[in-house]
């Protein structure tokens, strides 16, 4: 179909034929037009605009959607400052391996290389930090790139699209034809690299799985547990992708990152093969790379990647295979399983020590923290969404927390803060119908807490348990091992963060002792899903 429209309105166009059912932003004068065209689009109910207090916020809302969702993440932002704040947001979806559109509104192309106002050279700004950064100058190609930006971002490794908008092209009124919807295009292993793999596990007395990454998806996951359940295979998941494998399997050990369980460091190194499957195997997941030897690992190495520009980046595997993650776990589910008979004590022993993890050690605090998270595990339904962002209550998460449905942890691997807020608003408007939880430091909070602001706006009834101890934990932690007796810049003075809550909206209670955790929590739950709005607990440690 050919027809004479507003540059806008065929970008919005596409957005449409392209599965786009929300957007988040925070609106700026420099794509106007394109607001004007979403107007149309929200009041026919075929898309959502929601609009975020800080662009950082927005684009951690896009990153989350397309990271538990596999559809790109949208977010439109400003020029100059906006595009700035944005980039945080493009930096998670990068590392993380998420799919994920930012468009920029930019100065009209006759300002351009003017400095003109907020002006930023936007393909240069983000070309490190994103899979294309491109900017629209001729309004005819907007259906072609958008096709393009849509296919890149879903395909190989996943990723970011940054997409700059002058603000004259978007007025233009053009003759377009529309593209078709984007289809994913991925790899798939060869039936020699398969075969391959068996002959390995079949070799194997101590193999041992890695799973993480992005490129997954539901039936990925299924896939990869029943090919681990078949071969009796311990897994662990690498920093932050627990729920691509089901944690109540007896072949699930434990995951590898900060703080990881000791004695499953010490089964990586003893493993005579490392199957990995969608991760880099970065720092994080090998133990600053002491646990697998650059470039030659003691183990054999099977490394499995949807891009083949990074297998051999840093590992020379036995057997590198680039295929998307959802073909190579199709195939691994149809092999034919090993006999496993010679290692079942292998696999139980790492099972064993993982579950002795997952116990708390007694604390003398008065709130004692292995405990909320030791009754959020056995209270929270299989299907509650968890958010956080960065700081060593993190760790106490990841540890004591279990995941058994994919995509039930959404939480930025790249480390940053301010993410659980933000993540959850998403999360609940993709998924009203389940339960939402953001677990947020005093110091992380802060950096994101006005999205709460969102959230009642639009209805978004999580709950966020704020951890308070008064201080940047985690480097506090890193500051008095390195000097000790000289902290500095680390203290932390709060705010009254149940007021605060109480000041957009939401309802909110301080928990200082244990055993007011689980009633307040229960009250949490109930006053969000009978408002639709947020609840927030502040758990003064």
């Amino acid at each position: 179909m050919t027809s004479t429209r507003t540059a806008a309105r065929v970008l919005v166009d596409q957005l449409r034929i392209h599965g786009t059912q929300q957007v988040f932003c925070v609106p700026g004068e420099s794509y106007l037009d394109v607001l004007d065209a979403l107007y149309d689009e929200e009041q026919a109910k075929r898309m959502r605009v929601i609009t975020c207090r800080q662009e950082g916020g927005a684009a951690f809302m896009a990153e989350a959607h397309g990271k538990l969702t596999g559809q790109p993440g949208i977010c439109f932002v400003t020029r100059g400052p906006g595009a700035c704040n944005a980039s945080i947001g493009v930096h998670t979806a990068f590392h993380d391996s998420t799919p994920m559109i930012l468009f920029i509104g930019q100065v009209a192309r006759g300002f351009l290389e003017r400095e003109g106002f907020q002006e930023i050279d936007f393909r240069r700004m983000f070309a490190p930090i994103s899979k294309w950064a491109t900017q629209i100058e001729d309004p005819r190609r907007i259906p072609e790139i958008l096709a393009r930006a849509f296919q890149l971002a879903v395909s190989g490794r996943p990723g970011p699209v940054v997409i700059s908008l002058p603000e004259d092209m978007l007025a233009e009124h053009v003759d377009a034809a529309d593209a078709a919807p984007y289809l994913r295009v991925e790899s798939s292993p060869s039936a020699s690299q398969m075969a391959a793999l068996g002959q390995m596990l079949s070799r194997s007395q101590r193999p041992l799985m890695i799973v993480g990454g992005g490129d997954w998806s539901a039936q990925a996951a299924d896939d990869i547990r029943a090919f681990a359940r078949a071969n009796h295979l311990p897994t662990a998941a690498s920093f932050r992708a627990q729920d691509i494998v089901d944690n109540h399997l007896p072949e699930y050990i434990g995951v590898l990152g900060a703080n990881a369980n000791p004695t499953l460091l010490k089964r990586v190194e003893q493993a005579d093969l490392i199957l990995a499957v969608g991760d880099r195997l970065s720092e994080m997941i090998t133990d600053d790379y002491r646990l697998l030897r650059v470039p030659r690992p003691a183990q054999r190495l099977v490394h499995v990647f949807p891009d083949p520009d990074e297998l051999g980046r840093v590992y020379q595997a036995d057997l590198p295979i680039a295929s998307g993650i959802p073909e190579f776990a199709a195939a691994a589910r149809t092999m034919t399983p090993m006999d496993a008979s010679e290692r079942l004590r292998w696999t139980s022993d790492a099972r064993a020590a993982y579950e002795r993890f997952l116990l708390p050690e007694p604390a003398e605090a008065a709130l004692d923290l292995g405990a909320v998270y030791a009754f959020l595990r056995t209270r929270l339904p299989d299907s509650a969404i968890v958010t956080n962002g960065a700081g060593n209550y993190a760790t106490y998460l990841h540890r004591f927390q279990q995941f058994s449905v994919f995509r039930t942890q959404v939480t930025p691997v790249n480390g940053t803060m301010g993410y659980g807020v933000p993540a959850a608003v998403a999360c609940k408007l993709a998924c009203p119908e389940r339960l939402v939880i953001a677990f947020a430091g005093d110091g992380c909070f802060l950096m994101n807490g006005q999205e709460l602001a969102t959230a009642v706006q639009y209805g978004a009834g999580i709950i966020v348990i704020v951890i308070n101890n008064n201080c940047l934990g985690t480097i506090r932690a890193h500051q008095e091992r390195r000097f000790p007796n000289r902290v500095i810049g680390t203290d932390l003075r709060n705010p009254d963060f149940a007021e605060y809550a109480k000041a957009f909206g939401a309802s909110s209670e301080v928990v200082t002792r244990t055993g007011e955790f689980a009633p307040a929590f229960e009250r949490a739950v109930k006053r969000a899903a009978s408002t639709n709005c947020p609840a927030l607990l502040e758990l003064r440690i």
